[in-house]
């Protein structure tokens, strides 16, 4: 996994406060690394990281990427930037900036340091695949013009940047596809599927379902993503990626209702409604890379980690 070091590396991560973002800076911190965690609190959270303000090594920056930064960092890990429908859409404008003049940004930092960077891509850049499951090799389908295009096209661009860096500039790069993923710090009113049913659940709601809940998706427990994140950062500076991270198990979005109101003891109903526009139909990662090269995959399965991740909503909201 990672080498003994002479000193304690310093790493930026943008989008620290968010979900993702608190958990890398956690892991990062155990293994004794400098922390400089910026975020400008769109969707991050304080309470995500007010367990490592006291850590010596932790410093925080309020700072949106759309804008210049300049620090003395050796790595960047690139998280920042709306992941959820309900935020991304919220203002489709700046959430396209966030992904491509947040990359520039970053990438100029990158190649003013050479300091290796990481960019949190996303199986969206998919689309609406018609191959399943989706190897790295796949190009996508995605609607340019529909309302998850600011998000899509924006990591589609933002990946083009990086590729463009690393062949012209010889910048060390690494790019990871993140797959539907989910624990612990999750925003609770982010319309992601697992986070709405869990406080659809708790609250004795009717768990909206969209269409007939057939359509699919592979979740990640988020312990699991960060460990494959910080080992293909560590990984030979050849291997550039992009990579997929994510689960392969399949499940449709029915079967996670029914696992969450029975994990729950809720009293929900399942209530169907109307397939939202460009809304994929299928969605596993092939993750024959990730296993080959970094000896890595999921071991946290589903219903231990809904265990968690309901027992973690319970406590921050209904305690």
């Amino acid at each position: 996994m990672t080498g003994i070091r002479s000193y304690n590396r310093r790493v930026l991560v943008t989008g620290g406060a968010g979900f993702l973002g608190s958990h890398l800076c956690e892991r990062l911190l155990e293994r004794g690394d400098e922390v400089l965690c910026l975020d400008n609190y769109f969707t991050g959270s304080r309470s995500n990281i007010a367990h490592l303000m006291g850590n010596p090594l932790f410093e925080t920056i309020r700072h949106d990427v759309t804008f210049p930064l300049y620090v003395e960092v050796d790595q960047i890990y690139n998280l920042a930037c709306p992941a959820s429908p309900v935020h991304y859409q919220h203002d489709p404008v700046q959430t396209t900036k966030t992904s491509v003049h947040g990359a520039i940004n970053m990438l100029g930092l990158a190649k003013r340091l050479n300091a290796r960077i990481l960019q949190a891509s996303t199986s969206e850049i998919y689309g609406d695949p018609t191959v399943h499951p989706q190897p790295e090799e796949y190009w996508g389908n995605v609607n340019t013009i529909g309302p998850r295009s600011c998000y899509d096209e924006g990591k589609r661009c933002a990946e083009t940047l990086f590729f463009d860096y690393h062949r012209q500039h010889q910048l060390p790069i690494k790019v990871i596809r993140i797959f539907n993923t989910y624990g612990p710090r999750m925003h609770p009113n982010d319309g992601r599927v697992v986070s709405n049913f869990i406080m659809q659940a708790l609250r004795n709601e009717p768990i909206t379902v969209y269409g007939e809940g057939q359509q699919t998706r592979s979740f990640c427990y988020v312990d699991d993503l960060i460990e494959g994140m910080l080992r293909f950062m560590d990984s030979d500076p050849q291997h550039t990626g992009p990579l997929n991270l994510g689960n392969p198990g399949e499940f449709t979005i029915l079967e996670l209702a029914e696992q969450v109101i029975a994990l729950t003891g809720s009293r929900s109903t399942i209530e169907f409604r109307p397939l939202p526009q460009d809304d994929p139909k299928q969605r596993r990662p092939d993750i024959t890379k990730a296993k080959t090269m970094l000896d890595w995959e999921p071991r946290v399965p589903l219903r231990d980690g809904l265990e968690r991740t309901i027992d973690y909503f319970r406590r921050r909201f209904f305690g």
